[in-house]
């Protein structure tokens, strides 16, 4: 091999670099603009996702019930409700059926508005 067929070799070499950069800089040209127009998506998904206290405490007033109302009808203190609902703790699964349940809601209902 002489010195002109090393020089094309090269030559190939740098064309095909260089296409692949210019593709890799298209692709992210590509995501960048996808993600800049998915920015309304994204902050309605962060509205309606929430805490597992928010759900319980927006669903709470929605029915119109007193943290003392709810305690009591699940055999709680109102402590335990004000925890759940500041996210200090979180109910036991029985306890979280139950709400639900109070609620008039499903559980699965009330898990899907939790962030995770």
């Amino acid at each position: 091999m002489n010195f002109s067929g090393i020089t094309y070799i090269m030559m190939a070499f740098g064309v095909i670099m260089l296409g692949l950069f210019v593709t890799l800089i298209v692709l992210i040209i590509r995501a960048l603009l996808k993600y800049i127009k998915s920015k309304d998506v994204r902050k309605e998904k962060a509205e309606t996702r929430k805490s597992l206290g928010e759900a319980l405490k927006g669903h709470r007033t929605r029915c119109k019930m007193t943290q003392e109302f709810v305690a009591e009808t699940l055999g709680v203190s109102r402590q335990a409700v004000s925890k759940w609902e500041s996210g200090t703790s979180d109910p036991s699964t029985s306890n979280l059926l139950a709400l639900a349940k109070l609620f008039g809601i499903s559980a699965e209902e009330l898990l899907k508005e939790v962030e995770v």
